[in-house]
C-alpha cells in the first residue's frame, strides 16, 4: 500500500491511497507462467515401433518383399495393386502378422513426398498393431536436396 504524501487539498492531514500496487503480483504471475511452460512436457504425436536389433549375419536366402506405395492423394498400392480402403491394408497386415517372425516377408513403405503424414502413419500403425516386424521406409532420397 502506498500513501499520497504530495500536495494537500487544504486540510492538514494527507489522504491515504487505498489502491493496491499490482506490479509485484504481475511479476510473480509471469514467473509462475514461465515456469509452467518450461515444465510441461512436449506432446509428441508419434508411433513407437518395436524394431528388431541389427544383425551382422547375412540372411540365408533373399526375403520376400511387399512394396506399399502411398501416392500423393493417399491412395495405397500393395505390390502395384490399388487397395480400396484402410480395411484392406489392415487385412494384408493381419495376413503377414499371423506368420512367425522368421517367415514374415518384408514390407517396404514408399510414400510420395506430397502425401499427408496421416496416411503414412495409418499404414505404419496398422503394421505395428498386427505384429509385422520386418518393415522399412524406402525412397527417402526424394527428400534430399
Amino acid at each position: 500500500m502506498g500513501m499520497n504524501v504530495g500536495s494537500s487539498s487544504g486540510s492538514g492531514d494527507p489522504e491515504v491511497m487505498l489502491d493496491v500496487n499490482t506490479t509485484p503480483l504481475i511479476d510473480v504471475m509471469l514467473v509462475l507462467l514461465v515456469m509452467l511452460i518450461i515444465t510441461i512436457p512436449i506432446q509428441l504425436h508419434s508411433i513407437n515401433l518395436d524394431m528388431p536389433p541389427p544383425s551382422t549375419n547375412p540372411p540365408n536366402k533373399d526375403p520376400v518383399v511387399h512394396t506399399v506405395v502411398i501416392d500423393f492423394d493417399g491412395t495405397i498400392y500393395w505390390d502395384n495393386d490399388a487397395l480400396p480402403n484402410q480395411a484392406a491394408v489392415d487385412a494384408k497386415m493381419v495376413e503377414i502378422g499371423a506368420l512367425p517372425v522368421a517367415d514374415q516377408p518384408e514390407v517396404h513403405i514408399k510414400p510420395n513426398k506430397l502425401v499427408d503424414y496421416g496416411a503414412v502413419a495409418a499404414v505404419m500403425a496398422s503394421a505395428q498393431r498386427n505384429s509385422v516386424k520386418k518393415m522399412g521406409m524406402v525412397g527417402n532420397e526424394q527428400y534430399v536436396k
